[in-house]
Order: C-alpha cells, then sequence, then structure tokens
C-alpha cells in the first residue's frame, strides 16, 4: 500500500504561481510513476502532468503544457508541481497518483493507470 498527501493549493490571482507537493509513504519502492489529475466544479477528473519514477519522462496535457512543470525528489519521496501563469480555469481540486504498471504509450494519461490516490488540495485561480 502507497499512502499519499497533497499540499501546497489555496487561493490566488490570475498570473499567480502555485507550488504542490505530493508526498508518499509505504510500498513506495513500487511505484514506476506519478501522477497529476484534477477535477474542476462540475467536470470530471482530468490529466494534468505526470513523471516517471527516475524524472527521466514527463507528460503533460495540452492545457498547462508550457505553464506546469512537474519534478520529483526520491530522497524526500516528494513529486511537485509547479504551476505558473494560472488562470481561473485552473480552479480545481488537485490529486496526485501513484502507479506501479510498466509504461505503454499513453497510458500515463489514464485515471485507470494509477493504484493510489491521494484526497487532493484545492486551487482557486481568482480574476
Amino acid at each position: 500500500q502507497v499512502q499519499l498527501v497533497e499540499s501546497g493549493g489555496g487561493l490566488v490571482q490570475t498570473g499567480d504561481s502555485l507550488k504542490l507537493s505530493c508526498v508518499a509513504s509505504g510500498r513506495t519502492f513500487d511505484s514506476r510513476a506519478t501522477g497529476w489529475f484534477r477535477r474542476a466544479p462540475g467536470r470530471e477528473r482530468e490529466f494534468v502532468a505526470a513523471i516517471s519514477w527516475t524524472g527521466s519522462a514527463t507528460y503533460y496535457a495540452p492545457s498547462v503544457k508550457g505553464r506546469f512543470t512537474v519534478s520529483r525528489d526520491n530522497a524526500k519521496n516528494t513529486v511537485y508541481l509547479q504551476m505558473n501563469s494560472l488562470n481561473s480555469e485552473d480552479t480545481a481540486v488537485y490529486y496526485c497518483a501513484e502507479t506501479t504498471r510498466i509504461a505503454r504509450p499513453g497510458a500515463r494519461r489514464l485515471e485507470s493507470e494509477y493504484d493510489y490516490w491521494g484526497q487532493g488540495t484545492q486551487v482557486t485561480v481568482s480574476s
């Protein structure tokens, strides 16, 4: 089992930045990748970004590419999501998730690929 705890959310204004953290505990040595997803009010949860265990591979949704950066520090069992140039469309609950599955093309963007999920952290961007 892996436990994930997100933090770093908050209320910011358009154009501001935030850095989310996802701390993992438990059987973290089984992890192959970590993903970030978000759920905006009235919408389904969607993929935001993902990073492989080594950090050598990263994936981004088109809506955040160039503004968000995913990174990790395995010594701290922590994955980060640096979010810049935030706008109201980024308002959502952000979740991190872990997968123990070997990468397949496009799979890191799928919710079904992830085995463990955090409780989420709220990000609100006011205009």
